[in-house]
Parts: structure tokens; C-alpha cells; sequence
């Protein structure tokens, strides 16, 4: 089997830093180990997707001297793959249609009957308000997973990362009391960010996905569907985070450590390469 990765930038401000790190690390494995490396643009969210930022990332990209083998994917010309699953998903019952805003979530979570609020990796648990209410797609504002009966597979996965090396199983119990029942897509968007990565990974043939260890929580739910649709489960490597000098991750408003900066103040490709420490 083919060594195969991916850089997933979202085209939605400039690249910094902690991107070039993650793109470098992902290009210079593959190319190790003699396999594949690929570019795919994380459209999904069109509001906030710009043409212009897109074609920095390319530009940012082959700067870096970071070359892909095969043309980009682009999120947005495969929504209906994504409708495709989920509909699949929902004719199996392991979905159901939500209406609860945010504010909705954070009273439940906050009344005194729940005690101390849980999060988990998409923010504030889902109480399950709406698991049982048999509401339509018409009426819901979001689609989400049933973790209480896709919780009943058992998956693992191969950690080769810095911080979480090892082989990982989920248990249904840590599923529910931990990640619960995560958004799928919502009204606005054709699918979740857990739901779009797992199909395109598996559609490019990824065979080792390498990205940052603030993602490693969000693996066990893209394990867990890889698990519920029956395609193959990737090795994961989550590496460490480039952070500023308070320790703060970097984040694409913190402009002052774009690539596109320190290529206008005369930077070379080797001189990101040292910054990040490769």
C-alpha cells in the first residue's frame, strides 16, 4: 500500500506558520517514504471561502517548495457525495434532526439538575433534547449522530504522533460521555467537518493522515464513522502545535506570522524551515 497524505487548508485567510509546519511535515514524510502527497481544499463553509485566499494558499504552497501529485480536491464540488452518506446514515437510524440552537445547549447544560457542564471536542456535549422527538428535515436545524446506538461498533486506531503514540480503542462509554451526539451537517451546510473529512480521505486513498494534535480528540469520531460505514480506518499522526510566545496556538487573524508576510520581508523557504523547527 501506497504511503498517502494530505495538506487540508480551508481557504479562509492566510496561511501562518503552524500550516507551513503542518504542510512541510506531511510533504517531507511522504516523500520519505516514497509514496504520495496531496493538496485538498477545505471549501465547505462558503460563507467565509474566498477565491483570493485560495489562490494564496497555492501560492504559499509551492513558495514553500511543496508540490502535490495530483490536481486539488475541492470540497464543494462533492456536497452531493455527502448528502449521498447521509441520507444512507439516516435510512440505517442512526441519525436524528435537531432544532436546538446554541443558547438552547448552554441552558440545558447550566440548569441544576445537570450538574457540571461536559465538553467534549465540538465544544458544549448535546443534551439529547431533540434524540427522540421525531422531527423533519424541514423542521430541524442540524442533522445529528445517535451516539447512543453508533456507539455499539467497536473501532480503534494507530497513534504515531509525539504525545499520543499507541493503539487507541473507543468504548461506547467514553463515546457517550464524551463527544455525544455530534452534528452531521446542518441546514447551511451540506455536511460537518467530521462527516466531509472521513469521505474525502477515504475517496483520495489517505492512507496516513498527519495534522495537528488539537484534532487528535475529533480522531475518535472519524474513527468511529469509518467504522459505521465500513471504509478502511487510517494511522493518524497528530503533531505538536506551533504556538506564540504566551503559548497560544497560532490562528489565521494572527496575521503577523502569515507565510505571505515573511515572504515580503525577504524570508527564504529555509528560514520557515528553521522558524518551525525542521
Amino acid at each position: 500500500m501506497t504511503f498517502t497524505t494530505r495538506f487540508a487548508p480551508s481557504p479562509t485567510g492566510p496561511l501562518h506558520l503552524g500550516h507551513a509546519f503542518s504542510a512541510l511535515l506531511a510533504h517531507d514524510m511522504a516523500r520519505d517514504a516514497g509514496g504520495t502527497f496531496l493538496l485538498r481544499i477545505d471549501d465547505l463553509d462558503q460563507s467565509r471561502a474566498r477565491p483570493e485566499w485560495e489562490q494564496q494558499i497555492y501560492d504559499d504552497l509551492t513558495w514553500l517548495g511543496i508540490t502535490w501529485d495530483a490536481p486539488p480536491r475541492r470540497q464543494s464540488n462533492h456536497f452531493a457525495d455527502y448528502a449521498a452518506t447521509l441520507t444512507q446514515l439516516r435510512a440505517r437510524g442512526l441519525t436524528f434532526e435537531c432544532q436546538c440552537t446554541r443558547r438552547d445547549i448552554e441552558a440545558a447544560a447550566n440548569a441544576p439538575q445537570e450538574g457540571a457542564p461536559l465538553f467534549g471536542p465540538d465544544g458544549r456535549l448535546y443534551p439529547g433534547t431533540c434524540r427522540h422527538l421525531g422531527l423533519s428535515a424541514d423542521a430541524a436545524t442540524c442533522t445529528r449522530l445517535d451516539m447512543t446506538k453508533a456507539a455499539e461498533v467497536t473501532a480503534s486506531f494507530t497513534e504515531t504522533g509525539p504525545t499520543h503514540s499507541g493503539l487507541h480503542t473507543l468504548t461506547k462509554e467514553d463515546l457517550r460521555a464524551t463527544i455525544g451526539d455530534v452534528v452531521l451537517s446542518r441546514r447551511n451546510m451540506a455536511a460537518s467537518y467530521h462527516l466531509s473529512v472521513v469521505l474525502d480521505d477515504v475517496a483520495c486513498g489517505v492512507t496516513h493522515v498527519i495534522r495537528g494534535e488539537d484534532l487528535f480528540e475529533a480522531t475518535r469520531i472519524h474513527v468511529l464513522l469509518q467504522t459505521l460505514l465500513g471504509i478502511p480506518t487510517p494511522e493518524y499522526h497528530h503533531h505538536t502545535l506551533i504556538r506564540d510566545e504566551a503559548g497560544k496556538r497560532l490562528a489565521k487573524r494572527d496575521d503577523a506570522r502569515a507565510i505571505a508576510k515573511y515572504r515580503a520581508e525577504g524570508a527564504t523557504p529555509a528560514d520557515v524551515r528553521s522558524m518551525v523547527g525542521l
